[in-house]
This record gives structure tokens, sequence and C-alpha cells, in this order.
């Protein structure tokens, strides 16, 4: 694990909520940690694991929920499939409606 700068410590394989930018409000998984360039994301639909996103940390929310598939997947051969993302996406999507739901939002 790398901790990025202050307070922004993620992992790869951990979901993100984007804050700010283009894809605001959407989901995806972090794919790379770099010190100097930031954090690399992709979701397996808009943005690809071959095409990640650079982002700013600053400009994104971290979730507790970890893909494991995602990480086992990138310490075995160093790559992900895009279905392994989208599917993580989609679970995190699916529980995160369930809570929001029990939560009465």
């Amino acid at each position: 694990m790398i901790h990025l700068k202050k307070e922004h410590p993620l992992q790869i394989g951990q979901l993100v909520k984007i804050r700010k930018g283009r894809d605001a409000g959407q989901v995806a998984v972090v794919v790379r940690l770099d010190e100097e360039q930031g954090i690399w994301i992709a979701d397996g639909h808009k943005r690809k694991f071959d095409r990640p996103k650079k982002k700013n940390p600053l400009h994104l929310e971290s979730q507790t929920a970890i893909s494991s598939e995602v990480v086992n997947s990138l310490q075995e051969s160093g790559r992900v499939t895009n279905a392994k993302l989208r599917h993580a996406v989609n679970v995190f999507m699916e529980s995160d409606a369930q809570n929001a739901k029990q939560k009465g939002e």
C-alpha cells in the first residue's frame, strides 16, 4: 500500500467514487498507484484497463470496498480483464444501493 501525500491511503483494487471532472459521480477501481503522477483508475467500460484515467487523489472519494478478484489478478499476471473491473463496479453499486435502501435514503 502506498500512502500518497497526506491523508490518501488508497490501495490497488480499491473502489473509489469520482468527485470532480467529466466522470463525477461514477465509480471506478484503482489499478495503479504512482506517487509522482497520481492515481490511475479504470472501470472496464468507459475506461479500460489498457487506457486508465489519471486522477488527482483529492478528486476521488475512497470507499471501504476492495475487490479481491482485481487484486489477485494484478498480483498474478500484472493485468486484469475489463470484465472483472465491470463486475467489481457492479457488485459495489448493488451493495451501495442496498445500503441506501436499508438506511431509508
